[in-house]
C-alpha cells in the first residue's frame, strides 16, 4: 500500500477525493455530462446522484489502498472545484509493472494545456514513487485532441484494437499507445 498522494502543479492539486467531498464530484459530473458523454460508457441516471458519487469515492480509496488503481481528482488550487480526472488504472505488478492511463477535463478548461500539465506530474509519479515501468493510454481515432496530447507527452503508438471498448453505446476502435519509464 502506498501513502496518500497529493501532487501539485502550477495550476492544480491532484489527489484522491474524500467521501465528504462527493459534492465536488457530483457537480463535475453534472456540469460536464454532455461534454463527456461521447467519450465514456453509457451512464444510468443514478450515476448522476450524490450516493453514486460517494460509492465511486469509496471504491477509489479502496483501489488505491490495494495498489490496483489511483483514480485522482484534478482540483483547482483552492480545492473547491474539480477541473478533471486523471487515473492510473488496472495496475499490474510482478514482471509487468504497468497501468492504463485515463483522463478527462471539464469543458471550460480544455485547450489551455492544463491536462498536459497534470499528466506530466502524474506520469512522473507513476515512474517515480509508484515504480511502474510502462504506462499505456488508448484513444479513439476520432479523438484527435487526445492523440496529440499523448504524442506531446512522449507516448508511442503500438497498434490499433478493433471494437476495443463500448463507448456511448457503440464498440469503438482504439489506438494503443504506451510510454516506457526512461529510467529503467
Amino acid at each position: 500500500m502506498y501513502p496518500p498522494t497529493r501532487l501539485r502543479t502550477a495550476r492544480t492539486v491532484i489527489r484522491l477525493l474524500r467521501v465528504d467531498e462527493a459534492g465536488l464530484l457530483l457537480r463535475y459530473r453534472n456540469e460536464n455530462r454532455e461534454h463527456l458523454e461521447p467519450w465514456e460508457p453509457l451512464r444510468e441516471p443514478a450515476y448522476y446522484t450524490l450516493a453514486a458519487c460517494q460509492d465511486t469515492i469509496v471504491a477509489a480509496l479502496e483501489a488505491a489502498r490495494g495498489d490496483r488503481a489511483y483514480p485522482f481528482a484534478v482540483l483547482a488550487p483552492g480545492e473547491d472545484e474539480m477541473l478533471g480526472s486523471a487515473n492510473l488504472a488496472n495496475i499490474v505488478r510482478g514482471i509487468f509493472q504497468a497501468c492504463h492511463l485515463g483522463y478527462g477535463i471539464a469543458a471550460p478548461h480544455q485547450g489551455k494545456g492544463l491536462m498536459h500539465e497534470v499528466l506530466e506530474a502524474l506520469i512522473a509519479h507513476a515512474f517515480g514513487p509508484l515504480g511502474l515501468h510502462r504506462v499505456m493510454a488508448n484513444y479513439m481515432p476520432r479523438n484527435e485532441r487526445s492523440g496529440r496530447l499523448l504524442e506531446r507527452l512522449g507516448f508511442e503508438r503500438e497498434g490499433q484494437a478493433r471494437r476495443y471498448l463500448r463507448i456511448a453505446g457503440m464498440w469503438e476502435d482504439h489506438i494503443l499507445t504506451a510510454k516506457i519509464n526512461p529510467l529503467g
